[in-house]
């Protein structure tokens, strides 16, 4: 299940885990126009745990989903 809200500055997507035991906590996303934050609280401390990704790494990591294992760098294609 998840959930999406509009703010002022930027988009809130909310991953919630359901079906069998155990389940993982909410992970919260949060798309501004320049970075992607992922957050999720840490059971074991109740601290909320934060990634940033610029817009080039969410971009390489969409990218990534569908590629083999290897290295790789995207180059933008000239007009």
């Amino acid at each position: 299940m998840f959930t999406i809200e509009h703010e002022f500055d930027a988009t809130v997507i909310t991953l919630i885990d359901e079906g069998d035991q155990p389940l993982e906590e909410d992970v919260t996303i949060t798309a501004f126009e320049d970075r992607v934050t992922v957050e999720q609280v840490d059971p074991e401390t109740d601290e909320v745990l934060r990634i940033t990704l610029s817009a080039a790494m969410l971009r390489d990591l969409a990218a990534a989903m569908d590629l083999p294992e290897g290295s790789y760098r995207l180059v933008a294609r000239r007009p």
